[in-house]
């Protein structure tokens, strides 16, 4: 066994494709879920929603210590938000039970359109002072929620295996974001694509 495992082959090769779609500078800082690429639209999936009205979907984030997280992005699909009544992005803790570190402003009826990035800014930049993995959350009440750019990921089967995507609590949000994400929150397939500058 290598260093690198079963892998035979030159790591930096393997990963040169990511050279397409990371920001030309390497001093710019940005943090995200998943690969820009490989992506699909939730519109395209009945069976895979990618949010439900009131109710917040969180994904897991690994950060590292000394990111400063000030804004949080997410994509809409082909579907745009109709009617919204509130919306938010919210950024929580690594902590068993994560705790709500900063919220951004409700967005109460602006409008979200489709194939649309939407970035928020957080109440307050967060300084993660421990690396791990962090979770951000989205909510969206409105007579019809947006679909979002992601991609499928299959729900824990090992052991320990966390989330990649999950929804709760399962009651009607509106303007703030909860304390806390639920302890035991609902899995979904759906996973979200998400930036953090």
């Amino acid at each position: 066994m290598t260093q690198l495992g079963g892998y035979t082959r030159t790591v930096r090769d393997a990963l040169a494709h990511y050279n397409l779609s990371d920001p030309a500078s390497p001093d710019t800082f940005f943090r995200r879920n998943l690969p820009r690429t490989g992506l699909y639209d939730s519109a395209g999936d009945t069976g895979q929603a990618a949010l439900a009205t009131g109710v917040m979907t969180s994904v897991p984030i690994y950060l590292h210590a000394g990111d400063v997280i000030t804004n949080v992005s997410f994509r809409s699909g082909a579907t745009a938000t109709d009617t919204p009544a509130n919306y938010w992005f919210a950024l929580y803790s690594k902590a068993a039970v994560p705790a709500l570190m900063a919220q951004t402003a409700d967005q109460t009826t602006t409008a979200w359109g489709a194939n649309t990035t939407k970035t928020l800014a957080l109440s307050a930049a967060q300084t993660i002072t421990e690396a791990g993995v962090y979770w951000v959350g989205i909510m969206v009440k409105a007579t019809a929620v947006p679909t979002l750019l992601g991609t499928v990921g299959a729900p824990a089967i090992v052991s320990g295996e966390r989330n990649l995507s999950q929804s709760g609590p399962a009651s009607s949000l509106t303007t703030t974001a909860p304390a806390t994400i639920a302890a035991t929150p609902t899995a979904k397939q759906f996973v979200p694509y998400v930036v953090l500058t």
